[in-house]
């Protein structure tokens, strides 16, 4: 049997699924950190009414 370029044999019938997985035996692989303010600290409101007030 040749496996297909994905590296799997598409003869293989998938009719019994894995053991699943539970939640706490899974580890994140990727350091997190807190996504930057979409504002950049600015207020945008403020901003928009000095941009619009003339």
């Amino acid at each position: 049997m040749e496996a297909s370029s994905h590296g799997y044999d598409d003869s293989v019938d998938f009719t019994t699924l894995p053991e699943p997985v539970r939640l706490e035996d899974t580890v994140t692989s990727q350091e997190t950190r807190e996504a930057p303010s979409p504002t950049m600290g600015r207020d945008a409101d403020t901003e928009w009414l000095l941009r619009n007030s003339g």
